[in-house]
């Protein structure tokens, strides 16, 4: 069994756990982190802003990266300004 982490980030904010998780595998750590994810995003992307960024990454016991989820929203400039109103 191998000990992982979870960090968020959103904007300028990020935070890992301070208690470690413990998985047998990468793939079962994954498999977690999708279902957190997907328990999440629903939350997080009705609350989002134009141009910000999300991010869920799972750490190893050292806190190195193993995987990242990111949401990114983007504002894109349109000349037609009736498009804005769709």
């Amino acid at each position: 069994m191998s000990l992982y982490f979870f960090r968020i980030s959103s904007g300028q904010y990020s935070g890992a756990a301070d208690q470690p998780y413990e998985f047998e595998d990468h793939a079962a750590a994954w498999t977690e982190m999708a279902e957190v994810c997907a328990n999440l995003l629903g939350s997080i992307a009705r609350n989002l802003k134009p141009n910000a960024k999300w991010s869920m990454e799972l750490l190893d016991e050292n806190k190195k990266q193993v995987f990242r989820v990111s949401l990114v929203s983007e504002a894109i400039s349109c000349s037609d300004k009736s498009a804005d109103r769709r």
